[in-house]
Parts: structure tokens; C-alpha cells; sequence
């Protein structure tokens, strides 16, 4: 746990009002803690709701800031320099619902954020916490898509930033966290490594905000904006199935959270909905545990070309399994080959380029259909949460021209078939 030298005895985070322990109740005061005193359990934030109209929210800034009211951020947060994240299109996906025998699919594409994933809206979040928890470095360990978000948005800031990656990551996602001009340090080892090493580094610089680590529990709230925007881009109503890939777990407990929150406070009505989760077979801890009937999460080492998903031992993994099973839902996992149609398969039928991590979220879509989980007659929101051109190592050695020829008409036609 970290408390930060200087920060300021009162914080404006809106409508957060304390840090309240998941696992036993103990509430605290808004401060830059993750882990309970009491227990060592995770600490999450806790709200006092004023009025909230739906009139008011689509009057709002065209990103995650429309929610702002819902967030443990200030209510000038959007005077900030950031990187104005969210608000990214609901496609109606007509081709791959008729493709995986579905009556009606939606697909959350989050490609279209400022650095190409989700990330861009927990770490937004975390920022605007952080500054008012008087921090000065924005900081992470990540498996890649968090790298480039907390690199970009400490640009934007004007911050500096620490990131630590795993070696053996993606090139491109090195690529693109360099490219700030950050501390990107690339580390011998795998993620849960890297997330040890930034744990210690916590510790030890107070001014640091790691965002998924000693600000975790502000960071985290961010991912509730995809289910705000789902639920109001569906004409405020909840979806009657969703399919999450789980990493640590943190984005599928907050989706549930988001639309509970929607629910509670009257801004959609209280439908019943089902959870799914998808992970990659090469690191399932979650779906192992699922399946097993198990309420605790054995950590494994991941391998898998999911490398956005390969979390051994995800923070989440228990609250994942609370989620769906209270939800009606299931976790499924898939292989890396099935990873890859996954990804071939959104993009021939709906034109969008996913990672790894959606090609995760469309296969194991498909396979909990196939094993009847899945109800098609039920209206589906998958949500793809990252860039193919991320990962283009994952299908460069399946896709390419379908043929070399000389710049003739009759060639063209000859490799064409006709």
C-alpha cells in the first residue's frame, strides 16, 4: 500500500466517498490504497449517487466524461488535457450473427479509441484520480495495451511515465508505447513478473501512480463506461447477453457493475442479463476454476498468443466467478487456433480488425453457442476491445494476396478463376 507525501487531506472524486474492502466491509477514506488493512482484500470504491437523468448524461461531452456523475472523477475533469476516450460504436452485426447462428449480435468496438483498446478508459480514470491523490508519474505494468494508453495519456498530461513490459511482448505494442517517448522498460520475464516488480516499485516511489496497482481501485471503475455506453447506445436498456474476455477479471465485475449501477438508479430498467467470460486455453485459470466448480483460482503460466489475456493469476478471478454464476452465465475457453478464426472471422464478415483478445471474445462466442450456453434466440453484445494491427504476428503467416502476378488484365482474371 502507498500513501502519498504532500497529497492533499480532501479529495474531489465527484460522487466517490470512500474505499469500502470487497471481502470484509471495512471502509476507508478516498486515499491511494488497494488493499484492505483489516483482511488484505482488494478495496473498491464506494458512491453516494445525486440525481442522474439520462438527459443530462446525452447532453455531455461526446466521450467516457458524459458519465463523469458515475466515475470517481472531478466534475471539471473534462477541462484536463486527456486523451477524451469512449463513446466508441455499437455495430449491429447482422453478417456474424448469421455466421454463429444468432438471432441478434452487437459488437462493442473499442478499436476506435485513442491508442486502439479499452485501456484508454481505465487509465483515464486513473489519471484524473491520481492527480487529485497528488501524484506526478503515471506508471504501469502491462501486457501491452495498457502500456500504450498510460504512455499516450501521460503525454497528453504533460506527466511523465514508467512503463514495464514483458520481453517477449508484441512488437508492435512496443512500437507503440515507445513512441512517447516515456520509461518503457521491458522486463525478463512474464506479466505476473512484471506485475511483482511493479508492486515493489509502488512501494518504494511515492509519487508513482501505478494505474492498475496502488490507484487500482479508481482505474478500474473505468471499464463501467463500456456498459453505460452499451446500455444508452441500445436505447438505455440492458443487453440480455454479454461476452467479456477476462485478463485479471476486472473489466467483466465492472460491465456487471455498470449496468447494477444503471439499474439502481433508474436510468434503465431492471432486466435480467447473462455474463459470459472468455479466455484463451493456453492461460485459463478462470474457466479452469469455472468448470471445476471451484470458488478459488489456481494460477497457472500462460501460454498463448493471447498475450493481452495472459494473466496466470488473475487479481478478479473469484469476483469473475461470482459474476456469472450469479448471472446465469458461463466462462469458456478456446484454443489459439480457434483464436485466429476468430479474428478472421469478425473481419470477413463485419470489416473489423480485431486483436487477439477479440478473436478470444468471438470463438469462445461461437463454441458457447455450439455448446448450447449461449442462448441465440437472445439479444448478444460482444465486446472487442483491441486493434489487429496490435498483433499481426497472430495471423501473418495465415493471410496474404492470393496471388502474385504480372500487371495484366488476363492475369488477374487467370488467378481470379475466370
Amino acid at each position: 500500500m502507498t500513501t502519498t507525501v504532500g497529497a492533499p487531506t480532501t479529495f474531489d472524486l465527484g460522487p466517490a466517498q470512500a474505499l469500502s474492502c470487497r471481502e470484509c466491509g471495512h471502509q476507508i477514506p478516498l486515499a491511494p490504497e488497494f488493499a484492505c488493512a483489516e483482511c488484505f482484500g482488494p478495496l473498491e470504491v464506494k458512491y453516494s449517487f445525486g440525481e442522474i437523468r439520462r438527459e443530462d448524461i446525452e447532453a455531455g461531452p461526446k466521450n467516457i466524461w458524459r458519465y463523469r456523475d458515475l466515475l470517481p472523477v472531478p466534475s471539471d475533469v473534462d477541462t484536463y488535457p486527456n486523451t477524451e476516450p469512449g463513446l466508441t460504436r455499437l455495430v449491429k452485426a447482422d453478417r456474424l450473427a448469421a455466421a454463429l447462428g444468432v438471432k441478434s449480435l452487437w459488437v462493442k468496438d473499442d478499436t476506435g479509441n485513442p491508442t486502439h483498446s479499452f485501456k484508454d478508459r481505465v487509465v483515464a480514470v486513473a489519471l484524473a484520480a491520481a492527480r487529485q491523490l497528488g501524484f506526478r508519474v503515471l506508471a504501469c505494468p502491462s501486457t501491452g495495451n495498457l502500456a500504450n494508453a498510460t504512455a499516450a495519456a501521460a503525454a497528453r498530461a504533460g506527466w511523465e511515465s514508467v512503463v514495464l513490459i514483458p520481453s517477449s511482448l508484441e512488437k508492435a505494442k512496443i512500437l507503440t508505447t515507445a513512441v512517447y517517448d516515456g520509461a518503457l522498460i521491458a522486463v525478463d520475464g512474464n506479466y505476473d513478473d512484471v506485475n511483482r516488480l511493479a508492486t515493489e516499485l509502488a512501494a518504494e516511489h511515492e509519487d508513482w501512480a501505478f494505474v492498475n496497482v496502488n490507484v487500482r481501485p479508481y482505474y478500474a471503475e473505468g471499464s463501467k463506461t463500456l456498459a453505460f455506453e452499451i446500455a444508452e447506445q441500445l436505447g438505455w436498456r440492458r443487453p440480455q447477453q454479454v461476452v467479456v474476455p477476462i485478463a485479471s477479471g476486472a473489466q467483466l465485475t465492472k460491465v456487471d457493475k455498470g449496468f447494477r449501477e444503471l439499474g439502481t438508479l433508474g436510468l434503465v430498467e431492471e432486466t435480467p442479463y447473462r455474463v459470459f467470460g472468455a479466455q484463451a486455453t493456453g492461460c485459463s485459470p478462470v474457466s479452469a476454476a469455472y468448470k471445476a466448480g471451484h470458488d478459488v483460482v489456481q494460477p497457472v503460466r500462460p501460454d498463448t498468443i493471447a498475450r493481452s489475456l495472459a494473466i496466470g493469476a488473475p487479481a478478479d478471478g473469484p469476483y469473475v466467478l461470482d459474476v456469472v454464476n450469479r448471472t446465469n452465465g458461463a466462462i469458456e475457453d478456446v484454443s489459439d487456433e480457434e483464436v485466429v478464426e476468430g479474428i478472421r472471422l469478425l473481419a470477413r464478415t463485419e470489416g473489423i480488425f480485431t486483436e487477439t483478445a477479440g478473436g478470444v471474445t468471438v470463438a469462445t462466442a461461437k463454441k458457447l453457442i455450439e455448446t448450447g450456453k449461449l442462448d441465440p434466440e437472445a439479444e448478444t453484445v460482444l465486446l472487442i476491445t483491441g486493434d489487429g494491427l496490435k498483433t499481426l504476428d497472430a495471423i501473418e503467416a495465415k493471410v496474404g494476396p492470393r496471388a502474385t502476378v504480372p500487371p495484366s488484365a488476363d492475369a488477374v482474371h487467370q488467378a481470379l478463376g475466370f
